[in-house]
């Protein structure tokens, strides 16, 4: 099912190229095709605790989920590119 655009997702696997973990929030911004006919990706834009836009990704859709009413939120600090 494909997730509405500018609905909040989390992610079900972690992407480290991106600093990015399973469970992560993100929020939708568009679906793109892949170049070679592969699974369709999706732009996530990714915020802080406070709102700040810290980063623009794409995914392959299958790596995103839909945030349930059982979940819970949690913080951690994003690790930083040496």
């Amino acid at each position: 099912m494909r997730l509405e655009l500018y609905q909040e997702v989390a992610l079900n696997q972690d992407f480290s190229q991106h600093s990015l973990k399973k469970g992560d929030i993100a929020t939708v911004v568009d679906y793109v095709p892949h170049p070679q006919g592969g699974e369709e990706g999706c732009i996530l834009e990714l915020f802080n605790a406070v709102g700040d836009s810290i980063a623009v990704v794409t995914v392959p859709a299958s790596s995103i989920e839909a945030i349930r009413p059982d979940d819970i939120l949690s913080v951690r600090r994003l690790a930083q590119a040496s």
